[in-house]
């Protein structure tokens, strides 16, 4: 098994991002290129995805939308084609949005599902038959949302479960050609994402005097369980460390959580009824309009 401290560990693997632009998906494609390896990069944002590939030495980047099945197709061939084969695709594109179950924009479901169930399905499905051999290895990246559910962000975790759910499936339909498949799980970390996509007012009111559920993580925290996660094929991946002992758990985390935000839900989804809050990613409708 490849090891952390295996200095080929990541040497030469030839790695597709997307969601590469910001965030996460930048920093991780950047810490992927120190480690020797070949990145490619795909996401909505060109001059992110530009200035991403330059410190990559020049990586090889699309934009794509990735709830267009057809474009996934042809921008994963031609990425993988410019990288001559692909080891690794890490499906990290993804948006996030409050989301009250009751009262909340009904475009805001679908648009998350859109982009992170189905943009996550079209990466699988085009990736796939590229890392389906014995050194392959796909990672799905949900979230600590896909097992523990907090009012606000219902469409938010409802789209991680799938995705959770997505890459288990895969690992048992892709075991037989010795590719291996991970899901990542992380609390909240120092992104764009958590910042305005959880910033509100009604978040606020929420989590109450403690600020954040769980408190913000450096985004260092995730990228390295990400690295270590592609150089050992991990089936889980997480961040912070607690995250690992809450998934096993999670039934009663979610009693835990649903006990300690009980009293403040109400005058919560009242403040959200007011608010207009954006997706964490502007979709290419929303850049047309």
């Amino acid at each position: 098994m490849r090891r952390l401290n295996d200095p080929a560990a990541l040497r030469g693997r030839r790695v597709l991002v997307t969601g590469a632009a910001r965030g996460i998906g930048a920093a991780l494609a950047r810490r992927l290129h120190a480690r020797g390896a070949r990145v490619a990069l795909a996401g909505l944002e060109p001059d992110g995805l530009a200035a991403v590939a330059r410190d990559c030495a020049d990586a090889p980047w699309r934009t794509c939308d990735v709830t267009d099945r057809d474009l996934v197709e042809r921008v994963v061939a031609e990425l993988a084609d410019r990288l001559g084969g692909l080891d690794v695709v890490v499906a990290n594109a993804g948006v996030a949005c409050q989301w009250p179950v009751l009262g909340g924009d009904p475009e805001v479901l679908e648009t998350t599902m859109r982009v992170n169930v189905f943009g996550t399905y079209h990466t699988l499905r085009s990736a796939g038959p590229y890392i389906a051999h014995p050194e392959g290895y796909a990672l799905t990246v949900a979230s600590l949302a896909a097992a523990v559910h907090a009012p606000l962000l219902g469409a938010y975790s409802a789209s991680k479960a799938a995705v959770e759910a997505l890459g288990d499936t895969l690992r048992v339909e892709l075991r037989h050609t010795g590719a291996r498949v991970g899901v990542a799980y992380f609390a909240e970390l120092d992104t764009d994402m958590t910042h305005r996509g959880f910033g509100t007012r009604a978040a606020a009111a929420l989590q109450g005097r403690r600020g954040a559920f769980t408190g913000v993580t450096p985004l260092r925290a995730g990228v390295d369980a990400l690295e270590r996660g592609i150089a050992t094929r991990a089936r889980r991946v997480h961040a912070p460390r607690w995250v690992g002992p809450v998934l096993y758990g999670r039934m009663a985390a979610q009693r835990v959580l649903e006990t300690a935000v009980r009293a403040r839900v109400e005058p919560a989804l009242r403040i959200a009824a007011e608010e207009d809050p954006p997706l964490t990613t502007p979709q290419p409708e929303e850049r047309a309009g």
